[in-house]
C-alpha cells in the first residue's frame, strides 16, 4: 500500500506549483498565501453582498422601471454576469495573477497591439475598483443619514453631512487592511457568515411582522414606475444599473488569486460561486422587501431612503428598524474592507508591471505589514477625491456607482471580445477550466453585448430634464482618467510598457492541472533561479544563493 500523503505535503505541494505558475509568468511571488478558499469565498461574497447592495440601492431602479426593473433587472444582470465570470474564469486558470484583466489581454491581444490594449485595460480595472470603494462608503453614509431621518422628521440632511460618514467608512477600512493584514482571512469568514445571517433574519421579520398585509404579487414581479422622464424602455433599461451594482466586483477572485494555494483550480470556481449565490439571495431578498413595501410612491419619496422605510412599514418599530439596518451597515463595512484591499492588490500588479507613474513606489510591498502599503495609500487618496462629488452634484450617487459599473464591466468585457475575435483560441489546451465550445461562444457573445449595452446606457443622466447639478458625471470621471492615462502613455508608456510575460510552459501547467505532480514546476522554478543567478553574476554582484533569489519559502 502505498504511504498517505499528509495534508501538509498536500499544501506544500500546491504552493509550489502556484509559485512555479507565478515564476513561470515572470512574476514573483510576495504576498502570502494565507486565504483559504472558504475565505477567499467570503471575501468575494463580502465585496458583491448582493443583497446588501441591492437593497441599499433601491433608489436606482424603483422611480426607473419600478419592481419589474428590481426583480428582473436582477435576473437579466445575473444571467449576463454569470456568463461574463464564466469566461473570465477560463483566463483565470491558466493565468492566475493579480493583475487579471490587462495581464490576460496581454496574453491573447494581437503582438502589434498588446501594449496599448494591455495598458488602457489596467488603467480601467484600477479606476473601476477605486470608484467601487467608493459606493461601499456611499450606501453606508445613506443608511445611516436614512436612520437620522427616521427618528428626526425636521433633520434636512446636508451633503457634508454624508460625506463625513462617507470618510468614517473608509478610514475604518484603511486601517484595517494597513495594520491588520494577517486579521482578513478571519474577518471574511465572517462577514459571510454575518451576511447569510443577516439576509435570513430580516427576511423571516419582516415577513412575520407584516403578516398578512402584503402586497399582491401582480405588484412585486409585474408593476412598472417610470418617474425618470426617459421612455419607458430606456428608464427600464436604466434601472439594471442596480442589479449591475449588486452583481459587480467578482475579478475579486483574480486580483487575490496570489494569496490562496491551489489557485488555478479554486479561483475559478469562487468566481462563479460568489456570482451564482448573489443572484439567488438577491432575488429572495427583493421579493420580501417589496411584498411588505406597502405604496411604492411613498417608498420611493419617503425621507428615510426605500430601505429604511420598507424595515419601518414592515415592523412598525424604529428599534426593530434600526436594529436590523445594522445587518447591511456592517455588511457595507465588511464590504469596504474587502474592496479595499482588492484595489490596492490590483494598483499593486499593474505598478509591479510599470503601468502607474511612479510604478517603483506602488509596486513596494511593506516588509513587516506584508502589504502594498503605498498602493492601498494611493487608494485611498482617489477615494477621497470621487467623495467630492457629493458636495457638488445632486446625482452624485449614480455617478459614483456608475462609473464602478461601467469601468469594471468595460474591463471583464475587452478580454472576452478580443478572445472572440481570435476564435477563442489564444488560451492553453491545457488549462485547469475549460467551458463546452459551444457554450463558451454563447457566454462571450452574451457578456460582451451586455458590456456594450451597459457602457452606453449608464453614463445618461438619471432622469430629465437634465442641469449642471443633476448631469450624470460618470462620463467626466471617465473621460478624466482615459486623458491621464493616454498623457501617461505617451510620456512613459509607449517607450518602457511591454506588459506582462505572456509565453507560459506547458510544463507548469500540467503540474498545475495535477497539484501532486509538481517536479515539472520545481524544475521550471529552478531554471528560472538559474537563470536569474546567471545574470546576475554577470553584472558582476556574485552569485547570489538560492535563498536570496527567492525571498519566500514554502
Amino acid at each position: 500500500m502505498a504511504p498517505r500523503k499528509s495534508s501538509t505535503g498536500g499544501r506544500r505541494q500546491s504552493l509550489l506549483a502556484d509559485d512555479a505558475h507565478l515564476a513561470a509568468l515572470g512574476v514573483k511571488q510576495e504576498l502570502r498565501r494565507n486565504f483559504s478558499p472558504l475565505s477567499m469565498l467570503g471575501l468575494a461574497f463580502a465585496i458583491l453582498n448582493s443583497w446588501t447592495a441591492l437593497s441599499a440601492s433601491l433608489s436606482l431602479a424603483l422611480p426607473s422601471g419600478g419592481p419589474t426593473s428590481v426583480i428582473w433587472g436582477l435576473i437579466t444582470a445575473g444571467v449576463c454576469n454569470l456568463c461574463l465570470a464564466a469566461s473570465l474564469a477560463e483566463f483565470l486558470s491558466a493565468y492566475p495573477t493579480a493583475g487579471g484583466q490587462y495581464h490576460w489581454v496581454a496574453v491573447i491581444s494581437w503582438k502589434r497591439w498588446m501594449p496599448i490594449l494591455s495598458w488602457i485595460t489596467g488603467w480601467i480595472n484600477v479606476f473601476g475598483w477605486m470608484a467601487l470603494v467608493a459606493t461601499a462608503g456611499l450606501l453606508g453614509s445613506q443608511l445611516i443619514i436614512g436612520i437620522i431621518s427616521l427618528y428626526n422628521d425636521n433633520y434636512t440632511p446636508e451633503p457634508w453631512h454624508q460625506f463625513l460618514i462617507y470618510i468614517g467608512y473608509n478610514l475604518v477600512a484603511a486601517l484595517l487592511n494597513a495594520f491588520g493584514n494577517h486579521l482578513l482571512p478571519y474577518i471574511n469568514k465572517t462577514a459571510i457568515i454575518w451576511s447569510i445571517s443577516g439576509f435570513a433574519i430580516i427576511c423571516i421579520t419582516i415577513l412575520a411582522c407584516a403578516s398578512p398585509d402584503y402586497n399582491s404579487g401582480d405588484l412585486v414581479y409585474r408593476n412598472f414606475i417610470n418617474n425618470t422622464g426617459w421612455p419607458d424602455g430606456v428608464a427600464w433599461l436604466l434601472g439594471l444599473l442596480q442589479g449591475g451594482l449588486g452583481l459587480t466586483g467578482f475579478d475579486a477572485t483574480a486580483h487575490m488569486i496570489e494569496e490562496i494555494p491551489n489557485a488555478a483550480l479554486e479561483g475559478p470556481k469562487i468566481m462563479i460561486y460568489c456570482v451564482a449565490i448573489g443572484v439567488c439571495t438577491g432575488f429572495i431578498f427583493l421579493s420580501c422587501l417589496l411584498f411588505v413595501a406597502g405604496p411604492l410612491d411613498q417608498v420611493i419619496s419617503s425621507p428615510a431612503g426605500p430601505l429604511g422605510y420598507i424595515l419601518y412599514h414592515a415592523t412598525g418599530s424604529k428599534a426593530g428598524t434600526v436594529c436590523l439596518l445594522l445587518f447591511p451597515l456592517i455588511c457595507l463595512l465588511f464590504a469596504a474592507i474587502s474592496i479595499m484591499t482588492t484595489s490596492s492588490r490590483m494598483t499593486y500588479a499593474f505598478a509591479r508591471d510599470g503601468g502607474l507613474p511612479f510604478s517603483r513606489l506602488f509596486a513596494r510591498v511593506h516588509p513587516k505589514l506584508d502589504v502594498p502599503l503605498e498602493a492601498l495609500a494611493l487608494t485611498n487618496l482617489v477615494v477621497l477625491v470621487f467623495g467630492c462629488i457629493f458636495l457638488g452634484s445632486s446625482s452624485a450617487f449614480n455617478a459614483i456607482v456608475s462609473a464602478s459599473v461601467v469601468a469594471l464591466g468595460l474591463s471583464y468585457g475587452i478580454p472576452v471580445a478580443i478572445n472572440c475575435l481570435r476564435g477563442r483560441k489564444m488560451l492553453p489546451a491545457t488549462r485547469a477550466f475549460i467551458l463546452p465550445e459551444w457554450f463558451g461562444w454563447f457566454a462571450n457573445l452574451l457578456g460582451v453585448s451586455y458590456v456594450i449595452l451597459t457602457t452606453v446606457l449608464f453614463v445618461f443622466p438619471p432622469a430629465l430634464p437634465v442641469t449642471g447639478s443633476s448631469m450624470n458625471y460618470c462620463i467626466v470621471a471617465f473621460g478624466i482618467v482615459l486623458l491621464i492615462s493616454m498623457i501617461q502613455w505617451f510620456v512613459d508608456g509607449r517607450k518602457n510598457f511591454t506588459g506582462p510575460k505572456v509565453e507560459l510552459d506547458e510544463h507548469v501547467l500540467t503540474a498545475v492541472d495535477s497539484p501532486v505532480n509538481v517536479r515539472a514546476a520545481s524544475t521550471v522554478q529552478r531554471q528560472l533561479d538559474n537563470e536569474k543567478a546567471e545574470a546576475l553574476e554577470a553584472q558582476g554582484g556574485g552569485r547570489p544563493s538560492a535563498g536570496e533569489l527567492s525571498e519566500k519559502d514554502v
